[in-house]
């Protein structure tokens, strides 16, 4: 894996922490009504973390798969409440990915994106419509299998996913959660958009702005 590549994964990871600041006074809102109002603070915690940790890194030395193995550990020590043991599993499955890709092709970005969701989905035993982030991920996930299949360039493969994500999270308004602390809300859920599912929508639109650009066609 090339040292550019890695450095990209850093940049994207300050772009995310960037993009999740300065959303987290909102995400704490979304949070108020059906959770502990912590879900801005803690995203923050966990991405500035991962942040300091990179800038601190020798990225001449690291590759990318390594780059997400930083991520995960870091988020993981950052974050204790739930939300750190399912970013830290989609990062380490996104780690396996850059193990047989060795640049960012679309293949390579259509797997970190599946990865990332099936990483959530195998830690928290989710599903879509149980009202948590899954429900923005998994769209984001099959839109970008749809849009590679479909011979898609890298800024139409990021306008679908963050679009399909985004109608996700907007979905959640209208479910009762099945997981989650808001399970306990029942029906008093309703109407409310998953602080969860917004804050992926908030990463991958920070993925998006870092990434899109790319996409190099040779493996």
């Amino acid at each position: 894996m090339s040292v550019s590549t890695a450095r990209v994964l850093t940049h994207m990871f300050s772009e995310i922490s960037k993009a999740i600041d300065a959303e987290k006074d909102r995400l704490t809102a979304l949070d108020g009504a059906i959770g502990d109002a912590d879900h801005g603070i803690t995203m923050s915690l966990g991405f500035n973390a991962v942040t300091t940790q990179l800038s601190s890194t020798d990225l001449d030395t690291v590759t990318a798969s390594e780059v997400f193995t930083i991520a995960a550990t870091t988020f993981l020590n950052a974050v204790g409440a739930s939300t750190g043991p399912l970013y830290a599993s989609a990062f380490l499955n996104v780690a396996q990915v850059f193990k047989k890709h060795r640049t960012l092709s679309i293949a390579c970005q259509v797997e970190m994106i599946e990865a990332i969701a099936a990483g959530i989905r195998a830690r928290g035993k989710g599903e879509l419509g149980d009202k948590t982030m899954l429900d923005a991920w998994i769209p984001a996930a099959e839109a970008a299998k749809q849009a590679q299949l479909q011979g898609a360039n890298a800024a139409d493969l990021w306008t679908r996913m963050t679009e399909a994500a985004d109608r996700g999270a907007y979905a959640t308004r209208s479910m009762v959660a099945a997981r989650g602390r808001a399970l306990r809300l029942g029906e008093r859920a309703l109407g409310h958009i998953d602080p969860g599912a917004a804050s992926a929508v908030i990463i991958l639109r920070a993925m998006m702005e870092s990434l899109s650009w790319t996409a190099f066609a040779s493996e």
